[in-house]
């Protein structure tokens, strides 16, 4: 072998270890990748039913349903994007930013038909903030349009969107 095809050969060797270890650390990754969806986009293309995801949107006013079972807190409300709403199901105390009408995002998986099983909760901080996901939601929904000033209240997007939940649970 010459100098040359031995060089050729550790290079080549070199370079297949490379994208080996790429490769595993990409797997590794996208296992623990959360994407970000609104309400429209999870009706559309639901997503795989053991796959967690952030919902975000504005909770619907007057959505907001609380019960117990046992000690826990059964906490069940909507969230829409202006263009569909979802139902939205989550165990534990909510935030104390809480509130309807405000913008929040809601960790956890969703299966079609039923509510989206939230596992966390957020709301936001104060009356300006918007999560730049949710803004982008309203933006591309054309709900919203920031040079026009502040985002739409809950109360408007309930009755832009399409509210029949149950109907669309069950396509």
């Amino acid at each position: 072998m010459t100098r040359k095809s031995r060089r050729l050969w550790l290079v080549l060797s070199c370079l297949a270890c490379f994208a080996v270890a790429s490769g595993l650390v990409l797997n590794a990754f996208s296992s623990s990748i959360v994407f970000f969806m609104a309400p429209s986009q999870i009706l559309r293309e639901p997503p795989a039913v053991d796959r967690v995801i952030r919902l975000g949107g504005m909770v619907v006013a007057g959505s907001l349903k609380r019960s117990l079972e046992g000690q826990t807190p059964i906490n069940q409300f909507d969230i829409t994007d202006g263009q569909a709403a979802i139902a939205v199901r989550y165990e534990g105390i909510l935030p104390d930013l809480f509130r309807e009408g405000q913008s929040v995002v809601a960790l956890g998986t969703y299966l079609k038909g039923s509510p989206f099983s939230a596992s966390e909760v957020l709301a936001k901080h104060d009356e300006t903030y918007m999560p730049k996901e949710v803004a982008d939601a309203l933006r591309k929904s054309g709900k919203w349009d920031p040079r026009f000033g502040k985002p739409p209240s809950a109360e408007s997007l309930d009755s832009m969107a399409r509210h029949d939940t149950d109907a669309q649970a069950h396509r």
